[in-house]
């Protein structure tokens, strides 16, 4: 067991150059992707502010399956394409939606949710699973948190699958 204390003040940079480094070790040596993004979605949901919902949906037979997750029950199944987490599957491009309201499609599995991030994960080229972030507060995503978050997957994405 790691002994993680991240301090959410520090500048942005900083704090997810630590987040991601937490993360990397979390699941060094793991071969269980499950695992590992229970751990992921745990450790987010604990450091990152401002949110009401952090975890994963799988790529399961062409449409996104919920995975590890923290906050309310979810939506189970997704359709690629639907929606921002299906969106961001599909294009294999990060989607950072200010409001949630105003984007076509959106599925609203907790209509708390008013700003949403999803980074795809992307493993031997393909889009393997989804980190969905919601938060209550409109427009709560930055480019920092976005990029931030782009290099934890990317540092992690082959332990997730």
């Amino acid at each position: 067991m790691l002994d993680i204390a991240i301090n959410p003040d520090q500048p942005a940079e900083e704090f997810y150059a630590e987040l991601a480094s937490s993360a990397a070790a979390l699941v060094d040596g793991e071969p269980d992707g499950i695992a590992n993004m229970a751990n992921i979605a745990a450790l987010i949901w604990q450091y990152v502010p401002r949110l009401n919902w952090a975890g994963f949906y799988r790529l399961v037979d062409g449409e996104l399956v919920l995975g590890p997750f923290q906050g309310k029950t979810a939506c189970i199944r997704i359709a690629m394409g639907a929606g921002v987490c299906g969106t961001a599957a599909v294009t294999g491009q990060v989607q950072r939606v200010a409001d949630v309201h105003a984007f076509p499609g959106h599925i609203a599995c907790d209509a708390d949710s008013r700003s949403e991030l999803v980074v795809p994960v992307v493993k031997n080229g393909k889009v393997i699973a989804v980190l969905d972030l919601d938060s209550p507060l409109p427009d709560r995503f930055a480019q920092a948190d976005e990029a931030g978050l782009v290099r934890l997957i990317e540092r992690i994405a082959n332990n997730l699958g």
